[in-house]
């Protein structure tokens, strides 16, 4: 039994490590989704782009295509009242507004580029806070900072600059990378601060949640070309992801090394069991069994403790996750209001299910296979003869 009990534990740890890190996963995924496109068209080579070198009304029409934006990025200067702060600035064309989950995540304010004949401006929350600006403070614009693309640098100020002023129309709370660099204006706005006529730095696509990105991907690029690169959520973010799955196969095999430990508990458990049925085992020898159905016993044996510790730790695993998903059992610190979710994520999956049975078994088969192996015909002999002797 505690041989058993130790192989549960680990099998135990093994599953809600994996559901949390799973948890975790899905979080970030959602949180660059909601700034991220599922799908991104730029330019192989270059920066910028003429927009009507892709054919916009096909890529609207293929299905699961909800929103096809215009999209232009640069640094430049953020000035609010004493206060200076450099960003990425973001020109999206109309379509950005409309069926963006990024309005999901609005801190405060109004989603909107434009009020009248005034350019509103949508801010991280730490860019906001770095200006200290504030939602709708007309006396007060935000002043944005472009460097010219020609003429003279020397002089006044704005001979090196091209200026314009926006105000503050909402703040959005994503998360720190999106939440302290970008700023997002309107298009032609954007255009006039660069200096560009048609040129676009990138086109983003959404779709349907029920599309199938991967075929829908494929199309897109038949009809972008070969000079351009489409790239889905998880190319945008690509060492990112690679980082996440990393680290949760490092910790995989860390907990399985834990796990063979704990397990060596089964290897004195079935060499003392051989030892104390040395008795038993001369009989059945005596009897006719051979080396390999005695060995089998004990094998058999030690493949029981493992797969009932194995279904017992995979059933407690399962138990403790659901109920961390339904009750939030264990919070994320002290100042959980400081996270962007108050406890732990969990996710279960199947194929960590699986994965950590296959495991177990495995170990399980091989620290059987170790003990028994001393059960040697000389072993069995020797038995045969203590036994006779003393009876």
């Amino acid at each position: 039994m505690i041989s058993a009990v130790g192989v549960t534990v680990g099998t135990m740890a093994l599953i809600v490590v994996l559901s949390v890190f799973n948890g975790f996963e899905d979080l970030v995924k959602s949180l660059y989704s909601t700034f991220d496109p599922d799908l991104l068209i730029e330019v192989k080579q270059g920066k910028t782009f003429v927009n009507s070198e892709i054919d916009a009304e096909k890529i609207k029409k293929l299905p699961g295509v909800v929103s096809y934006t215009e999209v232009v990025e640069e640094n430049a200067l953020l000035k609010y009242r004493t206060e200076q702060y450099i960003i990425t600035l973001k020109g999206v064309s109309d379509e950005f507004l409309h069926n963006n989950p990024l309005d999901t995540m609005l801190y405060d304010g109004t989603f909107t580029l434009k009020e009248g004949n005034a350019d509103m401006a949508i801010m991280g929350y730490l860019v906001a806070y770095h200006l200290g600006v504030r939602i709708n403070d007309f006396e007060h614009p935000v002043y944005i900072y472009v460097p010219k693309r020609t003429g003279k640098t020397i002089g006044r100020l704005d001979n090196a600059f091209n200026i314009k002023p926006v105000y503050l129309s909402a703040v959005f709370a994503v998360q720190q990378e999106f939440d302290t660099k970008f700023v997002i204006i309107s298009l032609d706005l954007a255009r006039e601060l660069l200096q560009y006529k048609n040129e676009v730095t990138g086109i983003e696509v959404r779709l349907d949640p029920s599309a199938d990105m991967e075929q829908v991907q494929d199309k897109v690029k038949e009809i972008a070309g070969d000079r351009f690169v489409v790239k889905n959520r998880f190319q945008q973010q690509e060492l990112l992801y690679k980082i996440m799955k990393s680290e949760k196969w490092a910790i995989f095999l860390i907990l399985s090394f834990i796990l063979l430990i704990a397990t060596f508990n089964l290897i004195g458990s079935l060499s003392m069991l051989i030892l104390d049925k040395k008795k038993d085992i001369a009989i059945l020898y005596s009897m006719g069994a051979d080396e390999k159905t005695i060995k089998r016993i004990f094998r058999i044996e030690g493949m029981m403790i493992s797969v009932f510790g194995a279904f017992a730790g995979l059933i407690l695993g399962a138990v403790l996750c659901f109920a961390q998903i339904q009750f939030g059992l264990i919070k994320l610190g002290s100042e959980a209001n400081a996270f962007i979710v108050p406890y732990y994520p969990v996710k279960m999956e199947i194929t960590d299910f699986i994965y950590v049975f296959g495991i177990v078994v495995s170990i399980g088969f091989f620290t059987s296979w170790y003990p028994v192996r001393q059960i040697t015909k000389q072993f069995l002999n020797q038995r045969i003869a203590d036994f006779t002797k003393n009876q």
